[in-house]
């Protein structure tokens, strides 16, 4: 049984993965400092699967307590979730992001070759794209200039690993994830943000049951159909699978270079607009939205074009936007 490190394991893409992890009979380790979770979600995590992984409180910007995790338990890979991940936020406090998103990474790889542990994840992120020329957005589109810190940690994360592998054992496969919405169906771990949400969906939802008085829509003058910000939304539960289809590539060494990157996304673009639409036809709940001015970092449009990862990976979306948003409403209902 392969012993899988999962740093910021207790989040929501790393919560739904060490699902997933645990179900295909992987052990997990979960490395988290609590800064954006809450350790209730390991138990949570145990009811869903039957076992509780093993866990760390460690801040990974401390280099001294990353090495001592290391010289004290043997991993056979890493899927690196541990970030800051707002891309608003990151505008107003690029700084604090630049330290946990950078260093956090670069100890991380450090020890994985003093270790010669060889299989690592990235969880990197389609902002690295910036605005692209062309939709739907392939890998092999250009990577322009970031439209926030937070894009800007990914595009450099890439980079060092990138340069890392080539004069290393590291083998790398970095997800570029598009926008993961939804729970478990199980409804015992969802989204659950602290404080204000950053991203549409935990904000549409705490709307929903009052927690907040209105959902704001960040301008309606861009260049779409309805003049509000397409994304293209995934399933948190599909996305979460995908990085199992990495890691087995990983593992059974059929990765054709040293450093790989796919898009994670559905191929399908929905605005704003249609999103609030769909979410009250879905769960017969009526929004109080207003639009507001457009928000720092944001782009016009990203959808993916998912054909490669189809094909290397074998892997593709199974979830329907529709059991998102319903599933993303069960838990926000669930968590009062």
């Amino acid at each position: 049984m392969k012993k899988i490190l999962v740093t910021g394991g207790l989040g929501f893409i790393g919560s739904h993965t060490v699902v997933e992890l645990q179900n295909a009979g992987f052990e997990v380790v979960i490395i988290d400092n609590l800064s954006n979770s809450k350790i209730e979600v390991l138990d949570n995590i145990q009811e869903i699967t039957n076992k509780k992984p093993e866990f760390f409180n460690i801040d990974l910007r401390n280099k001294k307590d990353v090495k001592h995790f290391f010289n004290t338990n043997s991993i056979d890979g890493i899927i690196h979730f541990a970030a800051s991940k707002a891309v608003g936020e990151s505008v107003n406090i690029p700084l604090e992001y630049y330290e946990n998103n950078i260093n956090s990474l670069v100890f991380i790889l450090q020890e994985m070759k003093n270790h010669k542990i060889s299989n690592f994840i990235f969880s990197s992120s389609c902002t690295i794209y910036g605005q692209a020329d062309e939709l739907p957005i392939t890998e092999n589109s250009p990577i322009k200039p970031a439209e926030s810190p937070y894009g800007n940690t990914k595009q450099i994360g890439e980079e060092i690993i990138r340069d890392a592998s080539k004069v290393t054992n590291i083998n790398a496969i970095s997800l570029r994830y598009f926008n993961p919405i939804g729970a478990h169906e199980s409804i015992k771990i969802g989204e659950l943000p602290i404080g204000i949400p950053q991203n549409l969906i935990p904000y549409i939802t705490q709307t929903a049951m009052g927690i907040r008085k209105e959902l704001s829509v960040f301008g309606d003058d861009y260049n779409t159909p309805d003049g509000t910000a397409i994304r293209d939304y995934i399933h948190v539960v599909d996305l979460a699978k995908a990085h199992i289809s990495a890691l087995k590539r990983l593992i059974d060494k059929r990765n054709n270079e040293s450093f790989e990157f796919f898009n994670v996304g559905t191929g399908k673009g929905n605005s704003v607009l249609e999103i609030i639409q769909k979410f009250e036809t879905a769960t017969n709940v009526k929004l109080n939205y207003k639009i507001t001015d457009r928000r720092a970092g944001d782009v016009t449009a990203a959808y993916a074009d998912v054909s490669k990862i189809q094909k290397e990976l074998s892997w593709q979306n199974e979830k329907t936007l529709t059991e998102a948003l319903i599933s993303a409403w069960e838990w926000q209902k669930s968590v009062k």
